[in-house]
């Protein structure tokens, strides 16, 4: 009787060669739902010139109306970004850390879309500790106006006044700044 002889064993180049055609294919689809995905939530986001909006301010000056031309003006020559949310959201709320995070260091407006008056959204980010310059969005009037249907949604105005990015559903804290610097940078 002889004693078993092993297997022999592809080398590791080779089996992570041969792992990375099997799932390339798996990932490729992937990559291309989420693009389709981003394409069908953005589809009627307008191109061109982001649409001025006046708001009640919830947070800058609560009660007073701001508009989107204040908030350009309060930071030429640099892009500014628009993120809706809405109290109601549960992945708005998972989102929240990296809107903080961005807007530490570039002009973020957050609207705060059918989330109520300035009293229960000033209460919802008290409660959350969200120290964002906030306008309300009581009838998504102004979500509209953007061709948005969900939220949550990042809209990068170029510091041109033109859309430069939307995204709608959870962006990284990472993802917000690409968006950003690529506005900056483009212009």
């Amino acid at each position: 009787m002889t004693a078993a002889s092993p297997l022999p064993s592809s080398p590791p180049r080779a089996g992570l060669a041969a792992r990375m055609r099997r799932w390339l294919p798996n990932l490729l689809m992937a990559l291309a739902i989420l693009v389709g995905f981003q394409w069908w939530q953005t589809r009627h986001v307008p191109s061109g010139p982001a649409p001025d909006f006046d708001a009640l301010a919830v947070s800058t000056q609560p009660g007073v109306t701001m508009s989107l031309a204040q908030w350009r003006a309060a930071h030429p020559g640099r892009p500014v970004a628009l993120h809706f949310w809405a109290e109601w959201c549960g992945i708005c709320r998972m989102e929240e850390g990296n809107v903080s995070r961005v807007a530490a260091d570039w002009p973020v407006l957050t609207v705060a879309m059918s989330s109520g008056d300035v009293a229960n959204v000033g209460r919802v980010m008290a409660q959350r500790g969200l120290d964002w310059a906030t306008v309300i969005d009581p009838r998504a009037d102004i979500a509209r106006r953007y061709g948005l249907g969900a939220v949550p949604a990042l809209v990068v105005v170029a510091p041109d006044g033109r859309i430069s990015s939307t995204s709608v559903g959870y962006t990284t804290t990472l993802g917000m700044r690409a968006r950003l610097w690529w506005a900056a940078w483009r212009a």
